[in-house]
């Protein structure tokens, strides 16, 4: 049986796993000719569907008599196999339906490694997802990290010039063939003109455009704080967050000062479960995290955030030499029961103190309190329950 695995394993289609009394065997192919492989040998099967005609057909080997095949049916069963959000592991046979008891315990007693490697992929899916919000900060780049310019290769392929086509010594006697085979040759050989045409004009403007990028990255990044403003807002549009993270950016003093505003994710956002795969049984153990441990997630996870941020600006811009940042989340007001938005920390970094960060051991560093080293006005419990505060004021100088 070839247990198509929701989510996490998807084998090629068109390949099922039978199972019978003997064992189990694996059929390839589509409706109407299949070839099953299985510890009694090879066979053809062969049939035309809608029928009920077919035929089966052993390859190599001595054919079993037909009252021993009969003894040992072979019973083909498509499987789809899942998990819930609780560990609990479900089968369904092809019409979506749950499957019997007694096909379960054989498919997990013949097929049990894949069933296991099931649950230990959806075990991963599910903590991966806690780490990545607990590690945001391990990709900021060091502020020595300056962006650099590498030439391209333009990828598209060059037409490829047709070979004219000849006639025959007999067929060539006749002059409206010839004509006819002029005019073919001559339609191609223009259809492969034009086309060698729009090749080089797009050539030239790839090359043209490398050009530019060049004259951007090494030039105009360093000059123009219209470039300044477009190549961090480029990067900042490229950077993937395992939640939805708002980032507005302000440039001043020629990109020497850069404010930012960053709407983080809420605390509701955040996973609450874990799971491990037990030495026995066939149920992921998903347990729900405490709220001191979602809180300290939380916590980790958006001054992760802040850290990386001001990271990407120091290696985008070498001429920054201080960054702004305000983070907030929106919370309700218990006053009035209404949505607002409650600043949670705001932080003023000078370069050279940022350069004092060993960015080669990122794995090491403590991100809630790599921020303290800084101008830092965060009203925050050791547990992570942050009390709103007043951000610095991007109005003054």
């Amino acid at each position: 049986m070839a247990l198509r695995f929701r989510k996490s394993i998807t084998l090629a289609p068109g390949i099922r796993m039978n199972l019978s009394g003997s064992g189990a065997s694996f059929s390839f192919g589509g409706r109407g000719a299949s070839v099953t492989v299985g510890n009694r040998g090879t066979f053809l099967n062969a049939g035309i569907p809608g029928t009920g005609i077919s035929s089966r057909q052993k390859l190599g080997g001595t054919s079993r008599s037909s009252s021993a095949t009969s003894r040992k049916r072979t019973v083909d069963v498509e499987v789809t196999a899942g998990i819930t959000d609780d560990g609990t592991l479900y089968f369904k046979d092809q019409q979506g339906y749950p499957l019997d008891e007694k096909l379960i315990a054989r498919v997990k007693k013949q097929k049990g490694d894949l069933v296991k490697g099931l649950m230990q992929q959806k075990c991963d899916e599910i903590n991966r997802d806690i780490e990545a919000l607990g590690e945001v900060h391990l990709e900021t780049p060091s502020p020595d990290l300056r962006p650099t310019f590498e030439f391209q290769e333009f990828s598209e392929p060059m037409p490829e010039q047709p070979t004219p086509k000849t006639l025959g010594f007999f067929a060539s006697l006749f002059r409206g063939k010839r004509d006819r085979l002029a005019e073919e040759n001559r339609q191609a050989l223009s259809g492969y003109l034009d086309e060698l045409q729009g090749w080089q004009n797009r050539k030239e403007e790839f090359s043209r455009e490398q050009l530019c990028r060049k004259q951007f990255i090494e030039n105009d990044l360093y000059t123009s704080i219209t470039a300044k403003s477009s190549y961090l807002d480029e990067l900042l549009r490229r950077m993937a967050w395992p939640r939805e993270t708002i980032v507005s950016t302000e440039l001043r003093d020629n990109g020497t000062r850069v404010y930012i505003d960053v709407d983080l994710p809420e605390l509701e956002d955040m996973p609450h479960r874990t799971a491990t795969v037990p030495q026995r049984g066939y149920k992921l153990s998903v347990k729900e995290m405490s709220a001191n441990q979602l809180l300290r997630l939380y916590m980790s996870h958006v001054h992760g955030i802040g850290f990386r941020l001001i990271g990407q600006v120091f290696s985008a811009l070498q001429d920054s030499r201080e960054v702004i940042l305000s983070a907030y989340s929106q919370r309700n007001n218990p006053a009035t029961g209404m949505i607002q938005d409650d600043y949670l920390y705001s932080v003023r970094v000078d370069r050279d103190q940022w350069s004092g960060i060993n960015f080669q051991n990122l794995n090491n560093i403590d991100v809630v309190d790599a921020l303290t080293r800084f101008e830092l006005r965060r009203n925050m419990s050791k547990t992570g329950v942050f009390t709103a505060i007043q951000p610095f004021d991007v109005t003054a100088g």
